[in-house]
């Protein structure tokens, strides 16, 4: 098995909204905000290269849509997506799986490109299957006021439309890969899908939505944008416990600074551990 990370782009969100009950005295102590009120996230994007399988997981926001909404989201900085693959060696035609972890447009806007000359979608990864949550693919289509401008159509619908979908069932934990399994939640938004993977001895956790950053790791520091904040609170806790029990390492996809921690026990609770870049997991 071979594992790639790279930042596709940073972008700015709203403090508060991250952080949602916490105040910012507290919060901005630990994840310090411009004078906007806005912080700085990471859009991290996994490669897993394995059994004859090149998995993409995460596509970022794309580029399809106009420049006022991008104005919004503040994209700098990063590698790009397809410029990521191929500082890696992979075209986008050497990706046979994307795996979205759900499909708030930060997450699948990469998936779909609009075509040459503009009448229409084409799909970025033309040779993949692209693999999504039952439950999310339910949620998203029949979409709801709360989460109407995280999902957008054009992002995912041409997927369906390519015949090239796959719709995982809403198990407790889905073997995707030989030592690659797909977590389910339901607390961010339903379906929400965390990949753990078994690598060189370790177990890693990629944390998405669940845990978007450090900041996050205590229980009840979680997102306004959590559908069911006290489901994601439990659905924390379970993999937390786990996690620490048997010394995973979690792999953060926006935290702008740090990439990976372990876990240590404080008399707060479970806390970030030795936090250290992902090329150095070989040697944690």
């Amino acid at each position: 098995m071979e594992l790639h990370l790279f930042n596709i782009a940073n972008f700015k969100v709203d403090g508060g909204a991250m952080f949602g009950v916490i105040p910012k005295a507290l919060w901005s102590r630990v994840y310090p905000a411009d004078p906007d009120n806005l912080i700085v996230l990471a859009l991290r994007s996994l490669i897993v290269e394995t059994e004859g399988h090149v998995v993409l997981v995460d596509t970022g926001w794309g580029n399809k849509q106009d420049e006022k909404f991008f104005r919004h989201v503040y994209l700098h900085n990063g590698e790009g997506l397809v410029k990521g693959l191929a500082n890696r060696g992979y075209l986008p035609e050497s990706i046979t799986d994307v795996v979205l972890t759900h499909l708030h447009a930060d997450h699948c806007g990469g998936c779909v490109r609009k075509n040459n000359d503009n009448t229409g979608y084409e799909l970025v990864f033309p040779r993949a299957t692209y693999h999504v949550s039952r439950s999310q693919w339910d949620w998203a289509v029949k979409n709801n006021l709360r989460e109407q401008d995280a999902f957008l159509e054009e992002n995912f619908l041409p997927l369906m439309d390519s015949g090239r979908l796959n719709l995982i069932d809403d198990d407790y934990e889905s073997s995707f890969l030989r030592d690659f399994s797909l977590r389910m939640c339901f607390g961010h938004t339903p379906g929400l899908m965390i990949p753990v993977i078994r690598y060189k001895g370790k177990t890693i956790v990629y944390t998405g939505d669940l845990i978007p950053t450090t900041a996050h790791i205590p229980l009840i520091w979680n997102m306004s944008y959590d559908i069911e904040s006290l489901k994601t609170i439990e659905e924390k806790k379970q993999i937390l416990t786990e996690a620490f029990e048997n010394n995973y390492i979690l792999v953060f996809q926006h935290d702008e600074k740090v990439e990976c921690c372990t876990l240590e026990m404080t008399p707060k609770g479970i806390r970030a551990g030795r936090k250290f870049s992902f090329s150095d997991i070989g040697n944690v």
